[in-house]
């Protein structure tokens, strides 16, 4: 956040927190996510971190925030690691791991970060020599391939006006 941000953001009065609004909050933007594509549990997680107030919740905090078992939350938080939304911060002194957001999840939630664009543009090149140049097959494997490049070329573009953006612009008063 800019320090023009911090400072705006610090100068406005604080509302008292709503935690029944947060835990509503957090189960209607997961089922958003679920309707994306993304699995119900990792959803939550998700969404109960960016909620969260403290730098990184336990599996334990996070299985009482959802209500839900410690080996459902483990399972969400290494899903959620493996694509890069999550990571896992041992606790100095303490036998359990804190888990939070990178610093710039929504970077890498596009796709750039892991090039995953290029890898699906490669997939494409591959399936082009496996079906034929020239055929019906290879023509939609030619737009696939010719759609994450384009993707993986523009995207980073994107993500640098973005941190201008975000690093310009005023607080949300909404």
């Amino acid at each position: 956040m800019s320090q023009r941000r911090r400072d705006s953001a610090a100068s406005e009065p604080a509302l008292p927190r709503d935690e029944q609004a947060v835990a509503r909050f957090v189960e209607h933007a997961a089922a958003v996510w679920v309707d994306l594509g993304l699995a119900r549990m990792p959803a939550r997680v998700l969404m109960l971190l960016m909620a969260t107030e403290e730098p990184g919740l336990t599996a334990a905090d996070l299985a009482t925030g959802l209500q839900v078992s410690p080996a459902a939350v483990s399972n969400a938080v290494r899903y959620l690691m493996q694509v890069g939304l999550a990571e896992r911060e041992a606790v100095p002194g303490a036998r359990r791991d804190l888990y939070r957001l990178p610093n710039d999840t929504w970077y890498a939630a596009s796709g750039a970060k892991q090039s995953a664009y290029r890898k699906l543009a490669d997939v494409a090149s591959q399936g082009i020599q496996a079906t034929g140049l020239n055929t019906d097959a290879g023509a939609r494997l030619r737009d696939m391939r010719s759609f994450f490049d384009y993707l993986d070329t523009e995207l980073l573009g994107v993500v640098e006006r973005w941190h201008q953006l975000r690093d310009h612009e005023a607080p949300d008063s909404g």
